[in-house]
């Protein structure tokens, strides 16, 4: 399983061990899910003036999120179509902000670390095919989100 990571911005400082941080994240959610065929996932560092940009052309929403998820199938089932296919897996692509990344660390007081993993598992999930947008999708989100956080030692 290969998890690309591109640094596209210059405002935050992103060292190996972020990058390492990143790939457990998607890896670990990944093998939370029981989908350790995925081939490849792309993950795009940038700032705040940038994924603005990509939620306003993707989303028509003219503000600055902490992370976008471009998935490259709607749903788990979908993917788990592929299994087998001899296909490489190409799950989608992941756009975090770290500039907000370090922001929202901040503001709920447990670093920029933690707040990129959380954001890499979050959209790693969404990549899966998991939303946010009900009262159940959410709980359900919310449980796997701690579950993983908790697998990889990462914790409130």
């Amino acid at each position: 399983m290969h998890v690309s990571i591109e640094n596209s911005q210059e405002k935050m400082v992103c060292d190996e061990a972020l990058k390492k941080l990143i790939s457990i994240s998607v890896k670990e959610t990944l093998d939370h899910e029981g989908l350790d065929f995925i081939d490849e996932v792309d993950v795009l560092l940038v700032d705040n003036e940038a994924i603005r940009a990509l939620n306003r052309e993707h989303r028509n929403v003219d503000k600055e999120t902490d992370v976008l998820s471009f998935p490259m199938y709607s749903c788990k089932e979908e993917i788990m179509e592929q299994k087998g296919s001899g296909i490489p897996v190409i799950l989608g692509d992941i756009v975090i902000s770290l500039e907000k990344a370090k922001s929202q660390g901040e503001e709920f007081e447990h670093g920029i670390e933690r707040e990129v993993s959380y954001l890499t598992v979050h959209s790693t999930l969404h990549l899966l095919g998991h939303d946010h947008m009900h009262e159940d999708e959410k709980t359900t989100m919310r449980e796997k989100e701690k579950n993983i956080m908790k697998r990889m030692g990462i914790e409130r």
